[in-house]
C-alpha cells in the first residue's frame, strides 16, 4: 500500500505478519479493540484525573499475587503505585481500556495514563517504580531478551495457584 508522505513523496507500507512480534509491542495500547462498543479510555479516564500515578492490577485470590502486592507495598516507601483487583469492577475496565478481556487474569498489568505494561515488562516497570535496589535490578533485566523473560513468568503464571495456593478472597 502507498502513501503519500508530506511533500508528495511515496511511502510503502507493508503490513507485518501475524507471528512477528516487536519489542515496542509488549505493552498495550490505550485504544478500545475494534469492534466494541465501550470508549473505554473515555469511561476510565477518571482514574486518573485527581491521581495521576500508575495501577497496579493484580489476581486477587492468588497467594503469589498477594504477596507480590505486600512486596511492592513495603518497599514503596513514597507510595508511587495503586492496587487493583483484576476481578473488581474497576479491573475489568482497566482491562479493557489496556485492550485486554475484562476475564483475563492471566497477568499481572500496570496502567499508566498513557498506556499499559504486561506480563514481564509490567514487572520491570513496578520494580523502576519501587525503592533501591529495584530499580537497577529492573535496569539489568531489561537486557535479558523478552521471550525469555515471558517464557519464565508464563510458567511461574501458569502455575501459580499450584505452587502457592489461592485465597477465597482479595486482600486488599
Amino acid at each position: 500500500m502507498a502513501l503519500l508522505a508530506p511533500g508528495g513523496s511515496a511511502r510503502i507500507c507493508v503490513p507485518r505478519p501475524a507471528h512477528v512480534r516487536q519489542r515496542g509491542a509488549t505493552f498495550a495500547t490505550l485504544s478500545p479493540p475494534r469492534g466494541h462498543a465501550g470508549d473505554w479510555i473515555e469511561a476510565t479516564s477518571s482514574f486518573f484525573e485527581q491521581d495521576t500515578r500508575p495501577i497496579m492490577l493484580f489476581d486477587g485470590v492468588c497467594n503469589l499475587c498477594n504477596g507480590g502486592v505486600r512486596f511492592v507495598r513495603r518497599n514503596d516507601r513514597n507510595g508511587s503505585i495503586r492496587f487493583e483487583a483484576l476481578q473488581s469492577e474497576a479491573g475489568k475496565n482497566l482491562l479493557r481500556r489496556s485492550g485486554r478481556a475484562p476475564d483475563d487474569i492471566s497477568s499481572v498489568v500496570l496502567v499508566e495514563k498513557d498506556r499499559s505494561y504486561i506480563r514481564s515488562e509490567a514487572v520491570l516497570k513496578i520494580m523502576e517504580y519501587i525503592d533501591l535496589p529495584f530499580p537497577q535490578l529492573a535496569f539489568f533485566l531489561q537486557f535479558v531478551p523478552l521471550f525469555i523473560r515471558d517464557f519464565a513468568y508464563d510458567n511461574v503464571a501458569n502455575n501459580r495457584y499450584t505452587i502457592f495456593g489461592r485465597s477465597e478472597s482479595c486482600e486488599i
